[in-house]
């Protein structure tokens, strides 16, 4: 029985640390953008509600960039403090920026998702760039980014930036996205299909394509959601796009949550439309507790047992387990206190997984930013916004034929620099 266990947990915890380290080879940064203003034009937008300590900070890092031509529009959310005023101050100095305001948020609809739908709306480039307020920008991101999506294969592209943490369940947690995301997407499967089932994406940075958006519907289409990084992405798909991601850790820093309690809430938020799920969650649960929970559970009971090869095997285990998170304080510049307690993570992520779940079932709403929202998600048409009773949300499929659009085009950023097919 003992060593039947540290066999499972070697088979789980070596499937996700392969797929990690062959993953990292495909998900790289993007290649320097051109050194002047000629490539094609980027509208920066940046929902924000009582952002007052962080939106200056944003717009500096955007202003920053010298080598692309670009727009920066903030949609004031009702906020409750000088959010407005500090967009004003800007706007009054330099005519690349502008603020909006947007209407009352109707019932039905989450806050950034209809905050991002009147950006959207106001963009006046062909390159919709949402960012959320927190986020820092490189001083040569947009050039990078311009110059990313126009070789790209894909209509829209995402990049996960790098992840400041200061509190204990910060630097537990947040590191888990990016050993999630590597550990169990195949990239390679991805970026050949526009199957929905490999959507993927960070909502603190998505550049998009004006033409494609707007076809698929766009944040009308999602007014629901909680959690725009993964459903702009399927939504997308279902169009019929293709859909990319790449390494922001060099371009963008953000602090995602501030201390315990957010990150917990944070995480829940979203939880419900990734990983817990009714289907999904039950199949994660065995991947991750059984590759990084399992090993470390067993191996004192080998030991205990002087069962030898299950202690032999489990230690293997133990070692598959620790590569991604030890690549990932290299690479992602994480935490070393992080990764050494992985398991104790994974546990934690798993619990707050379950916990959404469960709320989830039994009916309970959502709060963030100061708003409650009930739990069902959809994907809408965007012909119905405004029409369609909340109890009858369909998936949006259009019939008609893709745009003309640099979306369209069969080789993949990464494989056309690399000469690959």
């Amino acid at each position: 029985m003992i060593f039947s266990a540290a066999c499972i947990a070697l088979i789980l915890a070596s499937l996700s640390a392969v797929l990690f380290v062959k993953n990292l080879e495909l998900y790289v940064p993007p290649r320097q953008g051109v050194a002047d203003d000629s490539g094609p034009a980027i509208s920066i937008l940046i929902p924000a509600r009582n952002e007052s300590t962080n939106i200056a900070s944003a717009i500096e890092s955007v202003l920053a960039n010298k080598s692309a031509n670009f727009e920066v529009i903030v949609a004031d959310d009702h906020s409750e403090d000088g959010t407005a005023a500090i967009v004003r101050s800007f706007a009054g100095r330099d005519a690349r920026v502008r603020l909006i305001s947007t209407p009352p948020l109707p019932a039905g609809w989450n806050g950034k998702q209809h905050a991002c739908y009147y950006l959207a709306k106001a963009a006046t480039h062909p390159l919709l760039c949402f960012i959320d307020a927190d986020i820092r920008l490189s001083n040569d991101a947009l050039a990078k980014l311009a110059n990313l999506i126009s070789e790209s294969g894909s209509a829209l592209i995402s990049g996960i930036p790098l992840q400041k943490t200061e509190t204990w369940l910060e630097k537990l947690e947040i590191p888990l996205i990016h050993f999630v995301l590597l550990g169990y997407l195949p990239i390679h499967r991805m970026r050949s299909t526009t199957d929905p089932a490999y959507a993927a994406g960070c909502g603190q940075l998505l550049v998009m394509e004006k033409e494609a958006y707007e076809f698929s519907g766009g944040h009308a289409a999602i007014r629901y959601t909680m959690h725009d990084g993964i459903k702009l992405p399927i939504l997308f798909r279902k169009a019929g796009f293709k859909t990319d991601l790449f390494d922001a850790t060099q371009m963008a820093t953000v602090r995602m949550y501030s201390g315990a309690r957010q990150v917990w809430d944070g995480l829940s938020k979203n939880a419900t439309e990734g990983m817990a799920t009714p289907k999904l969650l039950p199949i994660f649960t065995t991947l991750l507790f059984g590759g990084h929970v399992l090993p470390f559970v067993v191996l004192p009971l080998a030991v205990a047992h002087h069962n030898v090869g299950a202690a032999i095997v489990t230690s293997v285990a133990i070692g598959f387990s620790y590569i991604p998170r030890l690549l990932g304080v290299t690479r992602f510049q994480q935490s070393m206190a992080s990764a050494f307690l992985h398991p104790l993570g994974i546990m934690v992520l798993l619990g707050i997984q379950w916990a959404a779940l469960g709320n989830k079932l039994l009916g309970k709403s959502s709060s963030w930013r100061g708003r409650s929202y009930s739990q069902p998600t959809s994907i809408v048409p965007s012909e119905k916004i405004g029409k369609t009773d909340p109890g009858d949300i369909r998936d949006f499929n259009p019939k008609s034929e893709i745009p003309n659009s640099r979306a369209r085009r069969a080789n993949s950023w990464l494989d056309s620099a690399r000469g690959q097919e």
